[in-house]
């Protein structure tokens, strides 16, 4: 499969990510594809609107997912997000599997597809999967760094931990 095919779904996680740092929240979205490449389900970062720390684009989308096709196996769908998915989600992919995963930035800090860890193609695990990495990388990479940077210089710091918050 070629990163080409999958730019337009990007395009569509990058709108999802928009809306996150709109609200915001990290701007990271995510896509789920069922095998004709058509929409299944899409979402973005919620974690701080609703309180949740599992509420990352990733695992909402897999959750939508799921949940519209009736069956929490997605092994012939592709999960297209914005930024390297962190070692929850990809795990979380794992545990739906996924057959594809799509994404654009890689993530140096929490990255869990080949970066950092390589949760996804494990062998202990009992599913692998398929990974296209870059699609469309300098825009949502520069899109998670802007909202990072604004954030940093305008003061906005997770005063409970002491230290600025993460993805």
């Amino acid at each position: 499969m070629t990163a080409q095919r999958f730019e337009p779904a990007m395009l569509r996680a990058l709108g999802q990510a928009r809306v996150a740092a709109s609200e915001g929240e990290i701007p990271i979205g995510a896509v789920v594809l069922d095998p004709s490449g058509s929409v299944v389900a899409e979402a973005h970062n919620t974690r701080e609107a609703s309180h949740d720390p599992t509420a990352h684009a990733e695992v909402l989308a897999l959750r939508s997912a799921a949940h519209h096709r009736g069956d929490w196996r997605l092994d012939d769908c592709t999960l297209v997000v914005t930024l390297e998915p962190c070692p929850m989600c990809a795990g979380a992919a794992v545990m739906a599997r996924v057959g594809t995963l799509v994404f654009g930035a890689w993530n140096d800090e929490y990255g869990a597809a080949g970066s950092r860890w390589d949760l996804v193609r494990d062998r202990r695990l009992p599913h692998r999967i398929e990974v296209i990495p870059g699609v469309l990388a300098d825009e949502c990479g520069g899109l998670v760094r802007e909202f990072l940077e604004s954030r940093r210089s305008g003061g906005d710091v997770d005063r409970s931990e002491g230290r600025e918050e993460g993805p």
